[in-house]
């Protein structure tokens, strides 16, 4: 079993999500202990990038504020080496494609297997492309975690055939957000996924409230939570990891 799918082991999984250097790197470091204390799973560290296409404005923001702080990419790797002296969570990054070409496939691959990045989410590579990255990914034990989306239909097989990790499902159109009301039709996309893969699936986009964990989770192998984080961060600055932990131990036992 992979250390991604591992966080899946002992039932369902919280997946909180962080723009590393939003406001700053310490203050980020010191959510991700909270997020860890609290009970999370498995933490979704996002790389600051000037386009995020798949975020919303909460997010579009804290890779603004990120970058306007002067963060870059090998800042981000040493915050990961300082998290993993003291412990061995899983984790993933979740960027885009150009951070890492721009980096150098290779080099950035070889550099996640140094510090211990278990896996990356690219949702601007789709399924046809990830040829591009994944052999490279392989090569140093990173594993390139897929996403279903309500409009993938006809691909849904094949994207879940090869899925590693875990299968991140989106739960409705459009970019990261809170959502009020989630109304996509998840579990059948999930019953046509689990006819072609054993991988865990984990729901994001939208979820907020612990009811919305509750339900999503009822549903799946777990809940992926970004933008109700980045706004406590951006609330509370560098007070906000005290929150940050509060905010995940209820989430957490929501879902349990």
């Amino acid at each position: 079993m992979s250390k991604v799918t591992a966080a899946f082991a002992n039932g369902k999984a919280f997946i909180p999500f962080i723009t590393c250097g939003d406001p700053d790197l310490e203050t980020s470091l010191e959510a991700i202990r909270a997020m860890i204390a609290n009970g999370a799973d498995l933490i979704e560290l996002g790389i600051p990038f000037s386009d995020p296409t798949a975020e919303g404005p909460v997010i579009q923001e804290a890779n603004l504020r990120a970058l306007k702080s002067g963060v870059t990419t090998d800042q981000v790797f040493a915050l990961v080496e300082r998290i993993r002296k003291e412990s061995d969570i899983p984790l993933v990054f979740m960027t885009y494609a150009n951070v890492v070409f721009s980096y150098g496939i290779e080099r950035f691959m070889e550099r996640c297997e140094q510090v211990g990045i278990n896996g990356i989410i690219l949702p601007d590579v789709p399924f046809e492309e990830k040829g591009e990255f994944e052999p490279t990914c392989l090569k140093h034990n990173v594993e390139l975690l897929s996403m279903i989306a309500p409009t993938s239909e006809q691909r849904i097989a094949s994207i879940a055939k090869e899925a590693k990790g875990f299968i991140y499902v989106v739960s409705s159109l459009g970019v990261t957000g809170v959502r009020s009301e989630i109304k996509t039709d998840l579990a059948s996309i999930l019953s046509v996924i689990r006819q072609y893969s054993q991988q865990p699936c984990a729901i994001g986009f939208g979820i907020s409230t612990p009811e919305q964990a509750k339900k999503m989770a009822s549903i799946s192998d777990g809940a992926i939570v970004g933008s109700a984080i980045i706004k406590i961060m951006a609330q509370y600055g560098k007070d906000a990891p005290q929150y940050v932990g509060e905010y995940v131990k209820s989430m957490k036992e929501a879902i349990r």
